[in-house]
């Protein structure tokens, strides 16, 4: 028994002496034009499900009306179209040098509109860590950030003038 548990101890100082020597030598490309790692996106992706855990049973506590809709626009515009632009805009050259590359959240196939709002309020409230998702959790009220969330909800179905009110 003693034998077993010193080979355990061993397995696992020679897989941390692995990591560390990999990582040493440069086996972690930290360039964002660098391929990602095998593994790497279903990683994070289970520690961003595991960290929003039951969020999405939050509900918006305003609701969902134009002017709402148009308070998210403003918003949207000032504090996250850089990175994540806005219907028909272009991705800025900032974003576009990003990795992982920001969602283009007005773009089919980027929306987040299957998403619960309680997810995208706690995304946008906390920020995703080494994605350059910041979080605005200290910085939009509530509101704000409960009007965003709303606001990327509901982007495939948005009125005229909120969609007018974005692209100006």
């Amino acid at each position: 028994m003693r034998s077993f548990i010193l080979g355990i101890i061993t397995a696992f100082v020679l897989a941390i002496a692995g990591v560390y020597v990999f990582v040493k030598r440069g086996g972690v490309p930290m360039e964002t034009t660098a391929a990602p790692l095998p593994f790497e996106e279903s990683l994070a992706g289970m520690a961003i499900h595991a960290s929003i855990g039951n969020a999405g049973a939050q509900k918006n506590p305003n609701p969902l009306n134009e002017s709402n809709l148009s308070a998210g626009a403003l918003v949207f515009k000032e504090n996250c179209a850089f990175c994540h632009s806005t219907p028909g805009g272009q991705q800025s050259a900032a974003s576009t040098g990003m990795f992982p590359k920001p969602p283009q959240l007005f773009k089919p196939g980027e929306m987040v509109t299957d998403d619960p709002e309680g997810v995208i309020f706690w995304i946008v409230t906390h920020g995703i860590r080494l994605s350059g998702m910041p979080g605005f959790g200290a910085t939009l009220s509530d509101a704000e950030r409960w009007q965003v969330a709303m606001l990327l909800a509901h982007a495939d179905k948005l009125p005229p003038t909120v969609r007018a009110a974005l692209s100006h």
